[in-house]
């Protein structure tokens, strides 16, 4: 069974060293920057997003947790951001390791955050996905999300 826990402080080096790489992975592919400018970016915008890392208001950062009779082991990772006024969660983050890819966790996990978003009184879960991330758009499809938008950026080159 798909749980969540609170992320503690030794397992936060371990997020930022995947999101950092994975971000910049990411950032390099749809804005065509250099590898150690598309790092640079990610550190920046994770260090400005999570100034106290775990402990930063406003942003919830949960492990996911596979749990079985024999034992209870960690996933994946989820955060997200509670907007109390429009009864909404914004996933920014959501990843599943991937030696547990392909087993249902992701989906499963999905299912467990909307069972306990609704719970309290939230009414909608919203996320952003790179166009080319087809694995993520299959399980976000699969749990009933929809397109309801798309980001589009250009980048202008100077001189």
């Amino acid at each position: 069974m798909i749980s969540f826990r609170p992320m503690r402080d030794s397992e936060y080096p371990a997020y930022l060293d995947y999101f950092i790489t994975d971000y910049a992975t990411e950032i390099s592919a749809n804005y065509g920057l250099s590898g150690p400018q598309a790092l640079a970016r990610a550190k920046q915008e994770i260090a400005n997003d999570l100034p106290h890392g775990i402990n930063t208001p406003g942003e919830v950062m949960f492990c996911v947790v596979n749990q079985t009779p024999e034992a209870e082991s960690v996933v994946g990772y989820l955060w997200y951001r509670p907007d109390l006024a429009s009864r909404s969660a914004f996933i920014k983050d959501f990843y599943i390791f991937a030696a547990h890819q392909g087993k249902g966790f992701g989906k499963q996990a999905l299912h467990a955050l909307e069972t306990e978003l609704a719970r309290t009184g939230f009414e909608q879960i919203r996320l952003r996905v790179a166009e080319d991330n087809k694995r993520a758009k299959h399980v976000y499809e699969g749990t009933g999300f929809r397109v309801t938008g798309v980001n589009m950026s250009k980048t202008i080159k100077t001189g």
